[in-house]
């Protein structure tokens, strides 16, 4: 419920809902880049003093009991809950128990989310309950944190924008809902014929709002309601078929992960493993001699 600073500690690898047996509070944040931050920690008692922020405080608790006070009241976060805190909502954190708690949260700033909704809403969203059981939503913070090592891509942003301003929205009971827009089937062929012919590196929302005529978040929704996924989903999956491909030929998992543009070799295998359920090496190895 707070953006970390600089100086906190960073995270090591643990399992999913278990914490370092010394209790130890860590911090983990993501790369800092404009418009949103990422943070996963836990914490052992008292975490954070009341406090503020101008952002959208997104996030889903791991593991314990996950206490605040917020709008006047005191409150109570579980495994799987979602909360939501508003820009200029004073609040403070602390552990519920003695196991501490273990959470992910992202601060969003208003104005992306302001850009995402369109002609959605007149208004911010304004959810009045802190603590929800949303799908949605969970789903949104899930897809922000695929890999904290580095920055999102921008259409990563743009889907995660898109995710998170239609969850709030929909838990906005004060919105009158419109009806859905048609789909511009020639903008999303467009924006899907320029994804495919640029697999070696990522294309930027600007090139795609340029190609495809619509803005970056109309052709986000559209371009899932169209092919079932978001255009950033899309070339990532075109790039790992490429790599693949690379790999079955002989080639490197260095080679073929600078030809299907990624940043890396680390940050193909993350995408890869996730993806197709077992690592380029284990692929390499079955499909080769290598």
């Amino acid at each position: 419920m707070i953006v970390a600073s600089s100086d906190e500690l960073k995270a090591q690898d643990i399992a999913p809902g278990l914490e370092r047996s010394c209790k130890r509070d860590w911090v983990e944040a993501a790369p800092y880049q404009p418009g949103i931050h990422r943070i996963e920690a836990f914490f052992s008692g008292d975490a954070y003093a009341p406090h503020r922020h101008d952002t959208y405080s997104i996030g889903y608790t791991i593991h314990g009991i996950q206490s605040f006070s917020y709008r006047g009241a005191r409150t109570a976060s579980t495994a799987g809950r979602v909360m939501v805190l508003h820009p200029d909502e004073v609040h403070d954190g602390g552990a519920g128990s003695d196991e501490g708690f273990h959470y992910k949260m992202l601060y969003i700033d208003p104005s992306l989310i302001r850009a995402a909704l369109g002609d959605g809403a007149s208004t911010l969203p304004f959810v009045k309950e802190a603590i929800l059981t949303d799908p949605r939503l969970f789903h949104a913070i899930q897809t922000a944190f695929a890999d904290m090592a580095i920055e999102l891509e921008p259409t990563a942003l743009d889907e995660i924008a898109v995710l998170l301003a239609d969850g709030l929205l929909a838990n906005d009971q004060s919105v009158k809902r419109s009806s859905g827009s048609l789909i511009d089937l020639k903008a999303i062929k467009r924006a899907k014929d320029y994804l495919e012919a640029n697999l070696e590196r990522p294309v930027t929302s600007d090139e795609l709002e340029t190609v495809s005529g619509q803005d970056r978040f109309s052709l986000a929704r559209q371009f899932r309601k169209a092919l079932g996924t978001s255009p950033y989903r899309y070339q990532m999956l075109r790039r790992l078929d490429l790599a693949r491909a690379e790999i079955q030929k002989g080639n490197s998992l260095v080679n073929a992960s600078i030809m299907a543009g990624f940043s890396d070799q680390p940050h193909m295998s993350r995408h890869f493993k996730s993806t197709f359920g077992i690592s380029p090496g284990q692929w390499q190895r079955l499909t080769t001699n290598v």
